[in-house]
């Protein structure tokens, strides 16, 4: 019976050094610091060409005849013609 508690403990020892060496392998491998996140979006007013229907942002769109913005130069000169 001695024996047998013996081996339980001889196991249990090594399976705790097992899993020690691999929390610490683990943590070898992770990056020292993570990079910081990206930052967020800024936010752009949309308009909608109105030849396609297309959403594009403010800053995207050429300006055409009456105040009109367009998603491209081929539906600005649609827009005239």
């Amino acid at each position: 019976m001695k024996y047998v508690v013996l081996i339980v403990v001889i196991l249990a020892v090594l399976w705790l050094i097992r899993g020690a060496r691999v929390t610490r392998r683990d943590q070898d491998e992770r990056p020292a610091s993570s990079p910081p996140p990206a930052p967020p979006a800024v936010q752009q007013d949309m308009i909608e060409c109105p030849v396609c229907r297309v959403h594009l942002p403010r800053t995207d769109a050429l300006p055409g005849p009456g105040g009109q913005l367009y998603c491209s130069a081929e539906h600005r000169q649609q827009a005239r013609g």
